[in-house]
């Protein structure tokens, strides 16, 4: 009964970040005339103090002291904490870059394909069991993916930063060992720093003075968002079982592809239907297994 009901808050967990990262997306334009890499930095700034907030608020800001000791303490902790942080700001600034270029279905396929790599994991990492209406699912996804070799040869970088780098974020995740909103936590503030140069050294600082809505609305606005959006996903991530929590991936990826065709405006050709049909009966039959996994649990 106790499993069933984290199962249940990790499901909600999991579509409440898809959706608030969908409309961060969109979020991204109201933040003219600022680059991408000047978004990432001003969300880094107002995220730490936020996330800071939640640990005290919840009485686990001891649990942020306790992890910065162990990994003063255990250099391969340090270290793999490090490597997350890094792989952390590289998912970040790549979010916040591709809706000002035009990208974003190309971020919206990656992350229609990370599900597959993160039920793959959980398969072969982990050796968790998937039933037929999953092992189904991921064959319609996998479909949908060799279309997209096919025709194009090769994936788009800001598609292979998204599939390769969560994974192995998700594994270290785990061995740190550490609950999720602390872990976020930490990363943001190591992440500081280079945050705060890059606004000092170029014109980050420049682009928001005299522009009172911008620094005193939207990008406040752009940290509560990312902090709720981090925080729920990376909460989901520690309580489901890999591959649910892989499964459960396919909502954001949709709703990107309408935030990129509906509010951003970007183009769908007849080959990128090609791939994208069969990823969408995958998502449809994740569906169908979500609401009969939500049902057995109120049972």
């Amino acid at each position: 009964m106790i499993r069933s009901q984290a199962h249940a808050r990790g499901i909600v967990l999991s579509v409440v970040a898809s959706t608030l990262f969908a409309l961060m997306s969109a979020y991204t334009k109201l933040l003219s005339p600022l680059s991408g890499m000047e978004i990432f930095s001003w969300r880094l700034i107002w995220t730490a103090p936020a996330a800071v907030i939640l640990l005290l608020l919840s009485g686990r800001l001891h649990a942020l002291r306790d992890l910065a000791q162990r990994g003063l303490k255990h250099p391969m902790l340090g270290v793999a904490m490090l490597i997350n942080t890094t792989l952390l700001g590289v998912q970040l600034w790549v979010f916040m870059w591709a809706p000002l270029h035009g990208r974003m279905l190309e971020i919206s396929l990656g992350y229609f394909l990370l599900p597959l790599a993160m039920v793959l994991v959980g398969r072969f990492y982990y050796h968790e069991r998937l039933d037929c209406m999953q092992w189904t699912a991921v064959g319609c996804a996998a479909i949908g993916v060799a279309h997209e070799l096919w025709s194009t040869g090769a994936f788009s970088w800001p598609t292979a930063i998204i599939v390769l780098s969560y994974p192995p974020y998700f594994v270290l995740r785990r061995k740190i060992d550490a609950d999720a909103l602390t872990s976020f936590a930490a990363e943001v503030l190591i992440l500081l720093p280079v945050a705060i140069w890059q606004v000092l050294d170029h014109r980050g600082l420049t682009a928001v003075s005299g522009n009172i809505k911008l620094l005193v609305v939207l990008l406040p606005g752009l940290g509560a968002l990312s902090t709720a959006a981090l925080a729920s996903y990376l909460m989901a991530g520690r309580i489901l079982p890999m591959s649910l929590f892989g499964l459960l991936g396919y909502v954001e990826p949709v709703l990107l592809l309408f935030v990129s065709l509906g509010l951003l405006r970007e183009s769908f050709t007849q080959q990128k239907l090609a791939t994208y049909a069969p990823i969408w009966l995958a998502v449809g039959l994740i569906g169908i297994h979500g609401a009969l996994h939500m049902r057995s649990l109120k049972r």
